[in-house]
């Protein structure tokens, strides 16, 4: 059965935000241990945005992880620059992310270490990774 009131729409659409209140896993025990909301929950969210490759697993939606495809044997310094641009790619989706600062990357034998700092409405979340580069 369909409803039968109409939606005026005429004034307009109000979005608001959802609140991020999650389930926190416990990272040493890989365990559930309660929710968390703020900063809690957009830490754990950089974290896995960080950790899971896009188009990867089923279970997530195509805008979310970072796309790390092509990015194996390819030249140091391009990969360490579209590293840069493809990590803010993959944080752009999330409203509670401002953006990335104090990117720095070192390269040791066949890999390329990252750290960075996610910018985000609830405070600086440090991260950091490494990629291979062969």
């Amino acid at each position: 059965m369909l409803p039968q009131s109409k939606i005026d729409l005429s004034h307009g659409v109000v979005f608001q935000d959802q609140p991020s209140l999650t389930w926190i896993a416990d990272p040493v025990t890989n365990r559930l241990r309660g929710r968390g909301d703020n900063y809690e929950a957009v830490r754990q969210a950089v974290e896995v945005i960080v950790n899971v490759e896009r188009f990867k697993w089923q279970i997530y939606t195509p805008n979310f992880g970072t796309d790390y495809d092509g990015m194996l044997g390819t030249e140091p310094g391009y990969t360490a620059s579209e590293l840069r641009r493809r990590l803010e790619d993959a944080f752009l989706p999330d409203n509670r992310i401002l953006g990335i600062k104090d990117y720095v990357y070192s390269f040791q034998d066949v890999s390329l270490s990252v750290s960075f700092t996610v910018r985000t409405v609830f405070g600086d979340v440090p991260s950091s990774m490494e990629v291979p580069l062969s």
